[in-house]
């Protein structure tokens, strides 16, 4: 295997693993021995890494100004929680195979919570990697939108209560030249009227013109999510016919995959217009092209399956991994769940989507 930059590109060439990827728009190109080749996995180690750098959240303002935790926080964050220090990053970036290409930081709803946040995101573009973050109210705050324009490839912006304090965050964002801004929005039958508000919105509110996509994300439910209802097949439908209509950017998590190509194969859209639709779909990555470590830096293979069936007891230290690709990556442990994962279809084996 070996690694070149040529330009914007990041260039990997193996046997049957191989990719681009330009580290200024994000564009990724994946493909095995040939081009007409799919690779299952990466043997040579995970192409983006979620990193959780803060557990500690007051959450985004409602519409009176106060401060209210998200109610379907799946990882039922609040204001007593713990922050990953700077030198235990670096420990795990510096363990990481070179394939890494991206970086997902997991911090609170303002971005203030960790204060070696813009340190650890300076040091991810150091390496050449490009960090990214979801935030939900940073409307209040210059340096915090000017760090993150600065030093993020791209960053969304969760929708809750009041659209204001989301629609004035993309506002401020986009206002400092950001180009890759989205609007991430938990999907259920509780919070779909938001969702088509929200798209509406998008053809309408100036504050939203230079944003560049809605993200509708699969509820799980876990953590302050369980009492929240999945959204029905049929529900899901609406959405994707109303984006359509609408015209605008959308997509999904990969949570959200097998769905999106139910509602293409019950569509009326040209076949080779759903086949080239489908080609942008990538179904659950996890163990194949993902990690994730929490703030403590102990693996699993996502956010989700943390202290769930298989990784109970929290996951694989990384901190004292000597080989990531051999005590992680190649672990027993993640082998079994790679296997489940690919026998079910790359469908989640552990939520009901």
């Amino acid at each position: 295997m070996f690694i070149k930059h040529i330009g914007d590109w990041k260039l990997l060439r193996s046997e049957n693993y191989n990719y681009n990827f330009n580290i200024k728009t994000g564009r990724f190109e994946r493909w095995g021995k040939t081009k007409e080749d799919d690779p299952i996995y990466s043997k040579n180690g995970p192409e983006i890494l979620d990193i959780e750098v803060t557990t500690i959240c007051k959450g985004p303002k409602n519409s009176e100004g106060r401060h209210i935790l998200c109610p379907f926080c799946y990882k039922a964050n609040n204001p007593r929680g713990t922050n990953m220090s700077f030198d235990t990053f670096k420990i795990i970036l510096d363990k990481m195979p070179k394939t890494l290409t991206q970086i997902a930081f997991g911090v609170d709803a303002q971005a203030e919570s960790n204060p070696d946040l813009w340190a650890m995101m300076k040091y991810t573009r150091e390496q050449k990697i490009i960090p990214n973050l979801t935030v939900a109210d940073i409307a209040d705050s210059d340096e915090v939108a000017m760090n993150i324009a600065r030093l993020a490839g791209a960053c969304a912006v969760s929708r809750y209560e009041d659209k204001n304090i989301c629609y004035n965050s993309i506002k401020k964002l986009t206002d400092l030249g950001m180009k890759q801004v989205n609007i991430h929005c938990m999907i259920s039958e509780e919070t779909f009227d938001r969702a088509i508000e929200t798209m509406e919105d998008m053809k309408t509110d100036s504050r939203l013109k230079d944003m560049y996509a809605i993200v509708l994300l699969s509820l799980k439910k876990k953590g302050r999510g369980v009492g929240f209802t999945p959204l029905s097949q049929e529900r899901f439908n609406v959405l994707c016919n109303k984006a359509h209509e609408l015209k605008i950017n959308f997509g999904f998590d990969s949570c959200g995959s097998s769905k999106y190509i139910n509602f293409l194969n019950q569509s009326n859209f040209d076949e080779d217009y759903k086949k080239e639709l489908i080609k942008s779909v990538e179904p659950c990555e996890i163990t194949l092209f993902s990690s994730y470590a929490n703030v403590y830096g102990q693996y699993s293979p996502c956010s989700f399956t943390e202290h769930e069936p298989l990784w109970e007891d929290g996951g694989i230290d990384i901190v004292s991994s000597e080989d990531f690709l051999k005590d992680v990556w190649n672990n027993d442990r993640t082998i079994n769940f790679r296997n489940k994962l690919l026998s079910c279809r790359r469908n989640c084996i552990l939520y009901k989507i």
